[in-house]
């Protein structure tokens, strides 16, 4: 009987230090792969068995990936925000530093006309401030998608007139004429306010990079699934292998380095026509001119 006692106490002793030791050996693994995770190393599962550490093991692994994807994630943000700061200031330089100049000639000019002259030339600086600011803070509110514009059924000639008058000044200081040709209306899917700006964008850089007198032509296109507005210019077009690149943030064409510009406009606009659904392509002949095309979707009877 006594015997028998004793065999079952050094059973239970033995199972006792069993689980000490296999908590102890869970404990050093766990501990182990914490130690991984904080050093950004790979968990290594090698010398892991079914059970307990197996599971914990697959946990751990989960965890590790997730804080690694929102490390890489934030690293990548604080690239972009550090691109953005940097970016920003290369833009603002210019037409800060013709402010300030103004504003020192006119505290030393006398002369009535010149004065007029200086404040005319500021007040065009600072129009391009608050337009390049205004297109950033856009640019990064709607990469962040903190904007959210509805796009509903509405009349492509109301938003193609809402374009035309914002940049009318432009083309007739340049005698550039915008050819239209004639088309029945349509209503189709996009909000107005957000793809006049669309269009404005690639009317603008039509007549900026065109030469005086010449035409930007404007046909419209019904398809199947999208209507397709056509803007073509005779400038001085795109180098092939930038066709793809002219879209990208602050991205400047090599021809156009020494032109005034901010490479905002392009990017911004394919941003908005993403939330439209819509799509933008572009081809071109090389120092013959360019045609943009813009894709709205065609609304659903």
């Amino acid at each position: 009987m006594t015997g028998m006692l004793l065999i079952i106490l050094l059973i239970v002793l033995a199972a006792a230090l069993f689980e000490r030791y296999q908590r102890r050996k869970i404990y050093q693994q766990a501990d182990k792969m914490l130690e991984q995770i904080l050093n950004r190393e790979t968990i290594e599962i090698s010398d892991i068995q079914e059970g307990e550490i197996s599971v914990l093991a697959g946990k751990m692994i989960r965890i590790q990936e997730k804080l690694e994807f929102e490390l890489n994630l934030a690293q990548e943000e604080k690239e972009q925000v550090k691109s953005l700061i940097s970016n920003m200031s290369h833009q603002l330089k210019t037409p800060l530093s013709s402010v300030l100049m103004y504003r020192d000639l006119l505290e030393t000019e006398k002369g009535e006309e010149k004065r007029q002259y200086f404040l005319d030339r500021m007040k065009l600086q600072i129009g391009k401030i608050n337009w390049i600011l205004q297109s950033l803070f856009k640019m990064a509110r709607l990469e962040q998608g903190a904007i959210q514009f509805e796009a509903e059924n509405t009349s492509l000639k109301d938003t193609l007139v809402t374009a035309l008058n914002s940049i009318y000044d432009q083309a007739e200081e340049r005698g550039i004429d915008i050819a239209i040709e004639p088309f029945a209306d349509c209503l189709l899917h996009h909000n107005k306010k957000w793809t006049a700006e669309v269009f404005a964008n690639i009317l603008e850089n039509a007549i900026k990079y065109s030469e005086k007198g010449s035409t930007v032509e404007i046909k419209v296109s019904p398809l199947e699934l999208f209507t397709e507005i056509r803007f073509q210019d005779y400038g001085i077009g795109i180098q092939k292998d930038e066709l793809t690149k002219i879209f990208h943030r602050f991205y400047r064409s090599r021809d156009v380095e020494n032109k005034e510009g901010s490479g905002i406009g392009l990017y911004l606009s394919r941003l908005i026509l993403e939330q439209e659904n819509g799509y933008m392509i572009v081809t071109s002949d090389y120092g013959k001119g360019s045609c943009f095309s813009v894709f709205l979707q065609n609304c659903q009877n």
